[in-house]
C-alpha cells in the first residue's frame, strides 16, 4: 500500500474533524503527537493512525501498539500528515479517536467547571492541572470550548483521556449533579483561598467554578456559589492568568483533602519530581532516626 496524500480520500475524511460540527456528528476527535496518540491507545480509543516516514522510524512502537489495538494505521507523505495536523511542526502523528465514555463519579470530592472559556489552550492547561490535582472530573460548561479542540487536546498533553471529561449545555444546571459538594466561584474579589485553607473549609468536598478569561463569572453564576475565592497576590502582578489561578485553587483543595488522610494509608504518594528527590530521601531518613533515637522529640514534629 502506497503512503497517503493530502488528497486521499481517509485523509480528507479525517481533516474534517478539525470542526466542530463534523466532530459532533461523527463522534470522533484528533490527536496530533506521540503524547496524545500514546494515551489514547491506552484508553481503547484509537480507530485510525497516520503516520509519516519519519514517525514510522522513530515511533514503531506506538504504531505497532495501534495494530495490537485494532486501529487501522496509514503511512502517509509528509504533505499527507501535514493536512490533518494544526501545528506548525507536525509532530508525525494523528489519530482519530472515539468520543470517550465519561461516566460521572456520584461521589467526586474535586471538581472544575469551566464557565465561559473560550481559549482552548487555557482549557487544555486547567484540564491538565485538574488531573494532576488529582480531581476527579472537569465539566466544560457554558459557552466553553470543545474539549475535543485539537489544540485543547494537545494543551491537555493526554489528561483528556485521564478522568471524565463532560460537556454541559448549562453550567447552572449541571450543578446539581453535585449536591453533596460546596461550590466555590474563582473570583478576583473572594474571600482569600489560604484564609479558607487555614480555617480547614477547603477540606469538603469541592465544586469550583472558573469564568472567562477577560471577564471572569458572570453574576448570575457566581452567585450560584456558596462563596467566592481569591487567590491573593502578594507582588506588583496585575491579575493571574486563569490556568495559573486555577491550579494554584484546585492544588490547594486537593492538599487540604489529602491533609484528612491517614498517612500510612494513602494509597498512592504524590511524584517527587527528581530535582527533589535526593532531598525527599534525606529527609525521610533524617526523620527515621529521630523516631528511633528521639521518640519525644519525633512526636513534636507530628
Amino acid at each position: 500500500m502506497g503512503a497517503l496524500t493530502a488528497r486521499s480520500s481517509r485523509v480528507v475524511a479525517a481533516r474534517k474533524l478539525q470542526r466542530r460540527r463534523a466532530r459532533d456528528k461523527a463522534e470522533r476527535f484528533l490527536a496530533e503527537g506521540p503524547q496524545a496518540v500514546r494515551e489514547a491507545i491506552d484508553a481503547g480509543v484509537v480507530e485510525d493512525l497516520f503516520y509519516d516516514l519519519e514517525a514510522d522510524a522513530r515511533h514503531s512502537d506506538l504504531i505497532d501498539s495501534a495494530v495490537g489495538a485494532g486501529a487501522h494505521v496509514h503511512p502517509c507523505t509528509d504533505e499527507g500528515l501535514a493536512a490533518l495536523a494544526e501545528t506548525v511542526t507536525p509532530q508525525g502523528l494523528v489519530a482519530v479517536c472515539r468520543f470517550l465514555d465519561q461516566r460521572l463519579p456520584t461521589d467526586a470530592k474535586l471538581v472544575a467547571v469551566l464557565h465561559g472559556i473560550t481559549d482552548p489552550g487555557n482549557a487544555g492547561t486547567v484540564l491538565r492541572a485538574a488531573d494532576a490535582a488529582g480531581a476527579d472530573c472537569v465539566v466544560f460548561g457554558t459557552d466553553s470550548v470543545d474539549p475535543y479542540n485539537g489544540k485543547c487536546v494537545r494543551s491537555s498533553a493526554g489528561s483528556l483521556f485521564h478522568l471524565p471529561v463532560v460537556r454541559a449545555a448549562d453550567t447552572a444546571d449541571f450543578l446539581d449533579v453535585f449536591e453533596n459538594a460546596q461550590v466555590l466561584a474563582a473570583a478576583a474579589d473572594g474571600d482569600d483561598l489560604y484564609a479558607l485553607d487555614g480555617a480547614g473549609d477547603l477540606a469538603a468536598p469541592t465544586v469550583w467554578l472558573f469564568g472567562s478569561e477577560a471577564h471572569g463569572l458572570d453574576e448570575a453564576t457566581a452567585a450560584l456559589a456558596h462563596r467566592r475565592v481569591g487567590v491573593p497576590i502578594w507582588g506588583k502582578a496585575e491579575s493571574l492568568n486563569l490556568a495559573v489561578a486555577a491550579g494554584v485553587c484546585l492544588y490547594a483543595s486537593a492538599a487540604a483533602q489529602r491533609r484528612k488522610l491517614d498517612l500510612w494509608h494513602v494509597d498512592r504518594l504524590p511524584r517527587i519530581y527528581p530535582a527533589r528527590r535526593v532531598r525527599a530521601v534525606a529527609l525521610a531518613v533524617h526523620t527515621s532516626w529521630r523516631a528511633a533515637a528521639e521518640p519525644r522529640a519525633f512526636l513534636r514534629l507530628l
